[in-house]
């Protein structure tokens, strides 16, 4: 096999996703990663365990040939990116600054050796994330440097649908490289990324308008993780596949992305046909009850998904900018203020917050909405009525 591809990151994303669509797409697949254990198994196996699981049963997968190599091995790893015809990042946006020094050492071996353009997957939970790692990466090389690399380098931004739990102690005793996942298999990408000839990459599609993409994930998939988690957890379940079976939860979250999706098909021009199929298509993906998914690890950190332009505040804000009251989406926002668990530090600042300042003070300061938002003004008038009644639904 002559084609390579380098991915930076063996974990959920890179293993459970991009790491089969690249090996199914014909190449050897690189791993860049700091787990020594995990390193060591994909050299010794060259391959890794995927299990497909669904309510139906499971399809067990071995993916190869991979190998991987060290993070801390700047060489090795500078020479992969060099040998390499497409990459991916998976990593995580807060550890992106820790690879793009063995990133940009790669892409200047590839210039000395005069290698063809090279196009870099950006796989993060971050908007804008292809132009921020492009900025990370300008920034390892001198001005020179850069001016003579910047057209032979493509960082494409992408979302990641498949939903891909992390692995449990369990299944790690059982095998460091296996990985379960959804059967679900889409990977939209920004076609304004790439420099060259865009690859033929199993499951890729590259699209002019993305940005519908980004709206879709963000405030119709993330978003009705929130809802489920945080209604879900007010009503006392564990798992998320408990929650989806309280249909009263399900309506209330298939009114709340009928909103969402309204407010994106007026503000982008797209289908609601479409959009309205992916969300009935998401609320079943959400009761795969093989993924074990925990209402703790949808829901926690909610300062940070209570911020404005995130899945539930954004796509309120967008939903009431175009007309629409995002009546359900604000119950949702009000149930995350209540949001308690006592391991979640974030969760537990916001109660401080809530008792120190008041509900009104503390959801403004973490929303950054105005007094007198139609918004703010939605989501008191719920959080009043969860208060008396925390398992209450509009």
């Amino acid at each position: 096999m002559s084609k390579k591809a380098v991915i930076f990151g063996a974990g959920n994303i890179g293993r459970g996703f991009i790491g089969q669509l690249f090996s199914e797409s014909g190449y050897e697949v690189i791993f860049i990663d700091v787990d020594p254990e995990l390193v060591a198994a994909l050299n010794s196996k060259r391959q890794y365990h995927l299990e497909i699981v669904g309510n139906d049963g499971k399809q067990d997968l071995q993916i190869g040939p991979v190998r991987a190599i060290h993070g801390n091995d700047r060489e090795a790893v500078a020479a992969a990116v060099a040998e390499a015809q497409i990459g991916a990042t998976a990593v995580g946006a807060n550890a992106l600054k820790y690879i793009v020094g063995n990133l940009a050492a790669g892409l200047k071996l590839r210039t000395a050796a005069g290698k063809p353009p090279i196009n870099f997957i950006i796989c993060e939970n971050l908007h804008g994330a292809a132009e921020h790692v492009r900025e990370l990466v300008s920034e390892q090389m001198e001005a020179g440097e850069w001016a003579g690399l910047r057209e032979q380098v493509g960082f494409v931004d992408t979302v990641i649908g498949r939903m891909v739990p992390v692995p449990t102690a369990e299944m790690r005793a059982e095998d460091v490289s296996l990985v379960r996942v959804e059967a679900y298999k889409e990977l939209p990408v920004a076609k304004r990324g790439f420099v060259g000839e865009i690859p033929v990459i199993s499951a890729m599609t590259a699209y002019d308008d993305f940005e519908v993409f980004t709206a879709r994930k963000l405030y119709i998939h993330n978003c009705g993780h929130a809802l489920m988690a945080y209604t879900g957890f007010l009503r006392g379940y564990e798992f998320g596949y408990e929650a989806m079976a309280d249909q009263a939860i399900r309506d209330f979250m298939l009114a709340g992305l009928r909103e969402s999706a309204a407010a994106i098909c007026a503000q982008f021009k797209a289908s609601p046909d479409w959009l309205n199929a992916h969300v009935d298509d998401l609320l079943q993906r959400f009761t795969n009850r093989m993924l074990g998914d925990r209402i703790f690890r949808l829901g926690r950190d909610p300062i940070r998904k209570l911020a404005r332009e995130d899945r539930l505040v954004g796509a309120a804000r967008l939903a009431q900018a175009n007309g629409i009251s995002p009546r359900y989406l604000c119950w949702g926002i009000a149930a995350a203020l209540l949001f308690n668990p006592a391991d979640d530090p974030a969760a537990q600042t916001l109660q401080r917050r809530i008792a120190e300042a008041g509900a009104e003070a503390a959801f403004l300061e973490v929303s950054g909405l105005e007094a007198g938002d139609p918004v703010a003004a939605l989501v008191l008038q719920a959080y009043q009525k969860l208060v008396r009644n925390p398992q209450a639904l509009p």
